[in-house]
């Protein structure tokens, strides 16, 4: 409080309380803004979200978003558990859901409209109050649309149960029917309780590949109203192409060839993939390339033979040019230590072989027409010219660069929040325990510091101007931390795209994980590295992704007596067969955490059309003694922060040294 506060602190802040004043000029106006933060810090924390692993499948994260991971359902069956029949608890949630395609069925079937919207409106009206219970009147109003921000804020704050105003809030409803606003003012509603129930989403990286809805995916983020992202490996990929990474473009185009997804790169990035497929058809027209054929399994996405055909041709060419830029990478930064990564002048054109280690493989694919016996990491003169014109293509697209500068305001390596780390994949270690040291351009970094220096690398390849070595080892570096041993976003002893693709024996296409996989289920570990990153609190956590948990098989999301939670659980359906189930969510509210297992989503169509909900089920992580508040949480501490130097300077108008000034005198 004031009476804690010296003159020697005003002095030393003077400066700054002067700016502050600006903002509250009088003593009035400081008072105020202490009581009405006071007021905040003991509310409930708001809900966050935690996913990871997304992949693409813009359908399933959508629906998590829009029914909250089954939150909505739950509070609609609290809010009307006896007083709705379980199908019309159902309509309901579908039309929180799906506002716009609901009532557009609605209207087919539905013989007295303006008495159906009277009723859904008045249960809207109870479900909005529920879910913003927990938020000040200042944080609802600015979620709200303008055109129904007064009429929303009346509905919400006043009850009809009161005599006086019963009237007046009937009124209201009427009215809003009988002017012909129903179905805008429902859409309005139902976006807005999306929008309550989510106070804070958290995406632990993998947002591309695989799936085709990335780009959606991106879409819905940047216009989310509270989200940060931390990379993950899939995610930094695409970075690096959007930087104009050769060896980042090839991996991509690569990705997206296998699974059979187009649209992403064509659709939802305008990527003229033509010179590739020209290119696929000539040097490749009488290959059968059965390796390279899609795995359409994995997708929404069906193609007839002719297409599929040509997929594969596409598929072929780019993984050959792949490894031939990858070649130039590893031969330009000896440093990366990946020389056994080199493998095309270990290859035998003639007998269709190749020696990895010592011993000889044959390959199942021994047409390589464009590979130069002399020099096989060499791009061919027709190669250069298609790789020119896709990195033009990369580095044109606007949605492409929107996306970007998304991932880079709201993204990061990692991120504390509320006493939880995030990040995606890895902090590289020891198998000792220690963390390992990781040298880049001549200094050593570990753990904190080794993220700190990649996210710094990654900004710098693609916000740096060219021409710089600074700029052109960070281009490199952000294609070493796809496949880098040493990665924190991968953190394997290799890569083994080539041996998967050309060598049958599996044992050579063993890829070691980093001992951080297997340490982080001690607990002693984990609260190492929850020091090391500076933690803090009575319960604190680590959250990654990126490794898929397999259910099916038993394994455990949550380890290390609590400590860690792992929440890839198979988003991508490419996952389902070996997960199990179809994602995690990790919901932390004010009473604790909760994991949401998710089965699989069918489609956006049978959730509207037959109110096919995602199954979930719910499994208790942690549960609080007691109700968290705001003041327990990172943003409480901010406020307090706030309330102190607001308290400075009350001490300081109220001592002359800041004198007050009326508003209309400025």
């Amino acid at each position: 409080m004031t009476k804690d506060i010296t003159t020697e602190h005003v002095f030393c802040d003077l400066r700054y309380l002067t700016l502050l004043a600006r903002s509250f000029p009088t003593v009035a106006d400081a008072s105020t803004e202490i009581i009405n933060l006071e007021a905040i810090l003991n509310l409930p924390k708001g809900t966050e979200h935690f996913l990871s692993d997304l992949h693409g499948e813009h359908q399933a994260f959508n629906h998590v978003l829009k029914n909250a991971s089954g939150a909505i359902k739950r509070k609609v069956n609290e809010i009307f558990s006896n007083t709705l029949r379980d199908f019309e608890k159902k309509e309901l949630c579908t039309l929180i859901y799906y506002p716009e395609q609901k009532l557009e069925l609605v209207r087919q079937h539905e013989k007295d409209m303006d008495d159906w919207c009277l009723i859904t409106l008045n249960q809207l009206v109870r479900v909005c109050r529920n879910v913003s219970s927990k938020y000040t009147r200042s944080k609802v109003r600015k979620a709200l649309p303008k055109e129904f921000s007064y009429i929303i804020q009346e509905l919400l704050h006043e009850s009809s149960d009161e005599p006086n105003k019963s009237a007046y809030v009937d009124q209201i409803i009427n009215t809003i029917i009988s002017t012909g606003r129903a179905n805008d003012f429902i859409i309005a509603m139902c976006n807005l309780i999306q929008r309550l129930t989510i106070d804070l989403l958290h995406i632990i990286g993998d947002i591309y590949d695989r799936g085709p809805g990335a780009h959606i995916i991106m879409d819905t983020l940047c216009n989310y109203h509270n989200f940060d992202i931390q990379w993950g490996n899939h995610d930094i990929l695409w970075m690096g192409a959007a930087a104009g990474n050769a060896g980042s473009i090839a991996n991509v185009i690569r990705m997206c060839m296998r699974y059979g997804n187009l649209a992403t790169l064509e659709d939802g990035y305008g990527i003229n993939l033509l010179p590739l497929a020209t290119f696929a058809m000539e040097v490749y027209g009488d290959d059968p390339c059965e390796l390279f054929i899609p795995r359409t399994n994995a997708s929404d996405t069906t193609f007839d033979e002719k297409t599929t055909q040509l997929i594969a041709r596409m598929h072929k060419a780019i993984t050959i040019i792949q490894f031939k830029l990858e070649g130039e990478i590893i031969r330009r930064r000896p440093e990366f230590l990946m020389d056994d990564r080199l493998l095309l002048h270990h290859i035998d054109l003639k007998r269709g072989t190749i020696r990895i280690e010592g011993k000889e493989y044959e390959l199942r694919d021994k047409n390589w027409p464009t590979l130069n016996a002399k020099d096989p990491y060499a791009l061919s003169i027709e190669e250069e010219e298609l790789m020119r014109r896709i990195k033009h293509s990369f580095e044109c697209s606007e949605k492409l660069k929107k996306h970007m500068r998304c991932l880079f305001t709201h993204g990061s390596m990692y991120q504390v929040c509320n006493s939880n780390l995030l990040f995606h994949a890895s902090v590289p270690m020891n198998p000792d325990g220690t963390l390992k040291a990781v040298r880049i351009e001549g200094t050593e970094y570990k753990g904190k510091a080794l993220l700190d220096k990649v996210d710094q690398l990654v900004r710098t390849a693609y916000f740096d101007a060219d021409g710089s070595p600074e700029k052109d080892f960070a281009m490199d570096y952000i294609w070493y931390l796809w496949e880098g041993k040493d990665s924190p976003l991968f953190d394997k002893s290799r890569m083994a795209t080539f041996e998967r693709c050309f060598i049958d024996d599996k044992s050579v296409q063993k890829e070691e994980k980093g001992a951080y996989y297997t340490l982080r289920e001690e607990e002693a570990v984990c609260d190492m590295l929850l020091d090391e990153f500076g933690v803090t609190g009575q319960h604190r956590h680590i959250i990654n992704g990126h490794v898929p948990v397999r259910s099916i098989k038993g394994e455990n999301p949550i380890k290390a007596n609590g400590k860690l939670l792992v929440i890839d659980g198979g988003f991508s359906k490419a996952y389902h067969p070996e997960t199990g189930i179809a994602g995690y969510t990790l919901v932390y509210h004010s009473r604790g955490f909760q994991l949401v297992q998710h089965e699989p989503f069918m489609s956006t169509d049978q959730a509207i059309k037959e109110g096919k909900d995602i199954l979930s089920t719910t499994i208790v992580v942690e549960l609080n003694s007691h109700r968290q508040m705001v003041k327990d949480t990172d943003k409480g501490a901010d406020l307090q922060k706030q309330i102190h130097d607001l308290e400075k300077l009350l001490y300081a108008f109220r001592n002359g040294f800041i004198k007050e000034k009326e508003r209309n005198n400025e």
